[in-house]
């Protein structure tokens, strides 16, 4: 029998397939969206996160990754809830050795999203929704257009129940498990 949400899985993997090189296909709370490569900013500060993370990182198995795509959990029981692409991704080492192109996010203790225009909505409300749900215990948006990171964490259900904003230019403290301290002067 044929559903929506089967069509919507269908037409997730013909994008997918028909994507450019670098293109970004995701499913967002049931929602295929489709973003082109990050422009040279974007790369920046995602490449000064990921070194900030191997430079303070207390636990010295934990590995920032770009291009790991996470499986989402369901909806209020609706499949196809999400696969998503963060910009950042970390996780003890080896958590994703596997072939596998869209990961179980179980091993993930942080996700980061970098917004511009073109994905703020997305990345600001939509796929917090979405990292919460699957337990993901830290969520760092780092947003150009506001002039802030916001560290989401303790996740429960759909949500974080804590958020903290930090204007840029501050150092930006990570809760546990991470316990360590982000230089937002860099960004």
């Amino acid at each position: 029998m044929a559903t929506a949400e089967s069509g919507v899985g269908q037409a997730f993997e013909s994008f997918s397939a028909a994507a450019p090189e670098g293109w970004r296909v995701e499913l967002v709370e049931r929602e295929i969206c489709v973003s082109p490569p990050g422009n040279g900013e974007h790369a920046e500060i995602v490449s000064e996160l990921a070194g900030q993370v191997m430079d303070r990182r207390n636990d010295l198995s934990l590995r920032p990754c770009t291009g790991i795509g996470l499986k989402i959990p369901e909806v209020l029981g609706v499949p196809g809830a999400g696969h998503v692409l963060p910009d950042l991704t970390v996780a003890p080492k080896s958590s994703f050795a596997n072939e596998d192109v869209w990961q179980n996010p179980s091993a993930v203790l942080l996700v980061a999203e970098v917004a511009s225009a073109g994905t703020a909505e997305r990345d600001r409300r939509k796929k917090p929704c979405g990292y919460a749900r699957a337990g993901i215990p830290v969520c760092l948006l780092i947003d150009g257009e506001k002039g802030e990171v916001v560290v989401h964490f303790e996740p429960s259900d759909d949500a974080y129940g804590c958020s903290a904003r930090y204007k840029w230019g501050l150092d930006v403290p990570l809760p546990e498990p991470l316990g360590f301290e982000l230089d937002a002067a860099g960004f």
